[in-house]
């Protein structure tokens, strides 16, 4: 197998004369490039620069502020020196990357002068353009925008603006686009699968995806940061890669960062549903490995390569995890994490570089119709509808909350047509999973009796206003007590949470790369005086593509499934949630804001009092889910 240390490949701009490429990274193996815009990615910067000036017709624009500000400054490696467009909103600017490549991601690093709306458009003749990144809300900064799991490849790349942040045009100090060329059929041994689609069931975050298995590049220390796949934390977990024809395989190479598989399988299919083991480690080498336990300071990767015992035939080649490796955390105590590939390589024969990532979602057609709607007017709650939930039985403690959710009419009730989640305080009264508690409150949803897949989900809702007071309204991925899946894989839709405070609620959505306080979420403040003790309106639309909350109508968050898997982690909406309705007390969300520690957490003795005197309660009037049909 050939191999160098060039740096790691990354295509600022190409022709067939290899206009410029700057370098990104620390020292990289990779198989010998094979074109010279690749040959190119081992450049300087130096080499770089001045291959951009011999050809300045690479990179195009809508126009310049200045001759100081031209098109190709976005490209020299200098981060001191920018184009800057004329002040249009509809200015763009587009590098021919001379052949056609898959681009992995796109950074744009910004001036003052940004854009607040833009789009990123792919091209394979410099006419016909698809978008692959769409910003409504830019801040400028820099801005990583990854592609995976969309189908991007093409010749030539354009930033088109749409409106301009300030009264000035738009101005970028850099326009980094990172890729490389498919590997094409071969008749001869080669890694068929370089800068080949790649897949996997889950991934820690947009800058883990498996895009990054099939890149070409990975550190010669196995351990330095470098581009890579890396799993969430379950064992559970595989990456495999479309090779785009059948192909005849005798060897693979891994190359895993520290957190290696200490079992796995290889597999190979010819339809990406069944596979075929073709390799897994024997006995004495998963023991072997399994012994290798370190801190993870001191832990250093490892290189497999596996030659068959006889070539196997297929064009998907996976590997599935089956045990991870343990790390001293600290020592004698262990931790396991995910896995984490650098490259992912398939040396043969065949395969094809048309293999391409399938078309994403597009949005439903139909009309909404009512699907789910309660409202509240039985003598009490109609459980052919809803779930009581309890804690120690449907659920366990979470959020270091204070309060048991229990099954009592003095917690959930109907009442003159709504719903009543009532908190109570009774100290040391409630035993529940085997612990004691000092406050009892109400949790309902509507999992096993309706579970769904998009629509328009609302409430109107009365909530309580105090200090650590959280109620909340949301959906929550069916799948999340599946172990191999849990939370957040499972997805959590946020459409309203308050803690207590009268004038603002919030929404978020939590999933792989975007959870707890990470989450993509915003909050809102109710207009003219308005409080979260009055009746709302609360409401998410959930589509293919997007996420849209509302309150009273107005639209308060909107978070496509472009932005959020370019910018942020993998879209786990794509299948059955279900509608959960709590009252909680405490815990780390109004902790995080109040900063109250005693007598409870996130729970100060004013809201104590205010729960022991009764009347602490959540009121909905009702609930309705619509679906396209």
């Amino acid at each position: 197998m050939p191999s160098r240390t060039p740096r790691t490949l990354m295509i600022a701009l190409a022709t067939l004369s290899a206009v410029s490429l700057l370098s990104a990274g620390p020292a990289v193996a990779a198989p010998e490039p094979r074109t010279a815009a690749a040959a190119a990615a081992t450049w300087d910067t130096d080499r770089a620069a001045a291959a951009d000036a011999a050809n300045p017709a690479a990179v195009t624009a809508s126009g310049s502020e200045n001759s100081g500000t031209t098109p190709g400054l976005a490209f020299d490696g200098n981060g001191s020196t920018r184009w800057s467009s004329q002040f249009a909103d509809d200015a763009w600017i587009r590098v021919d990357l001379g052949s056609t490549l898959r681009i992995d991601r796109v950074v744009l690093d910004w001036e003052a002068a940004y854009g607040k709306k833009y789009v990123l458009e792919v091209s394979k003749n410099g006419t016909d353009w698809t978008p692959f990144y769409t910003e409504t809300a830019g801040t400028g900064g820099s801005v990583t925008a990854h592609t995976y799991p969309q189908e991007v490849t093409g010749r030539y790349i354009r930033m088109r603006g749409v409106e301009r942040a300030t009264p000035y045009g738009y101005s970028l100090y850099s326009f980094k686009v990172y890729g490389g060329e498919p590997a094409p059929a071969s008749t001869t041994r080669t890694n068929l699968a370089l800068n080949h689609p790649a897949y996997s069931n889950l991934y820690q975050h947009a800058g883990n995806s498996p895009a990054f298995a099939t890149d070409g590049g990975w550190p010669a220390n196995l351990k330095d940061d470098a581009t890579r796949w890396s799993s969430d934390w379950n064992a559970d977990r595989w990456i495999s890669v479309d090779l785009g024809a059948s192909s005849t395989i005798n060897s693979v190479d891994l190359y895993w960062e520290a957190a290696y598989a200490v079992d796995y399988q290889l597999q190979v299919s010819d339809d990406n549903k069944t596979w075929r083991t073709v390799y897994q480690p024997t006995a004495a080498e998963v023991a072997a490995r399994r012994a290798d336990v370190k801190s993870p300071a001191d832990a250093v990767g490892r290189h497999d390569t596996v030659t068959l015992p006889q070539p196997v035939t297929g064009r998907y080649v996976r590997m599935l995890g089956k045990e991870r490796r343990s790390f001293y955390n600290p020592a004698p105590y262990t931790a396991q994490f995910g896995y984490s590939l650098y490259e992912f390589q398939v040396w043969g024969t065949g395969g094809s570089a048309s293999a391409a990532y399938p078309a994403l979602p597009g949005e439903q057609s139909g009309t909404y119709q009512t699907t789910f709607f309660d409202d509240f007017t039985g003598a009490a709650l109609d459980r052919s509808k809803w779930r009581v939930v309890r804690t120690g039985t449907e659920m366990g403690p979470v959020n270091g909350e204070s309060q048991a959710y229990v099954d009592s009419t003095n917690n959930i009730s109907t009442q003159n047509g709504s719903l009543l989640l009532k908190a109570k305080y009774c100290k040391g009264c409630t035993q529940a999973g085997g612990g004691t508690y000092d406050f009892s409150s109400g949790r309902i949803d509507t999992n096993t009796k309706f579970d769904f897949t998009y629509g328009r989900v609302s409430a109107r809702m009365k909530l309580p206003v105090g200090d650590g007071f959280w109620p909340a309204f949301w959906l929550l991925g069916s799948n999340v007590d599946d172990p191999s899946v849990s939370w957040p894989a499972s997805g959590e839709t946020d459409i309203m949470e308050n803690i207590g405070y009268a004038d603002w609620t919030s929404t978020a959505l939590h999933g792989p790369g975007y959870s707890a306080d990470g989450n993509i979420g915003a909050r809102q403040t109710y207009p003219a005086g308005g409080r979260a003790d009055q009746w709302h309106t609360y409401a998410v639309e959930w589509t293919p593509t997007a996420m849209r909350f509302s309150v009273d109508g107005a639209l308060v968050q909107e978070t496509t499934r472009n932005k959020l898997e370019s910018t942020r982690g993998q879209w786990v909406f794509d299948h059955n949630q279900y509608v959960i309705l709590n009252l909680a007390l405490g815990g780390a969300y109004p902790a995080g804001w109040n900063q109250v520690t005693t007598p409870y957490w996130g729970l100060p003795q004013s809201s104590v009092d205010k729960v022991a005197a009764g009347g602490v309660q959540a009121e909905i009037d009702w609930v309705r889910v619509e679906q396209k049909k």
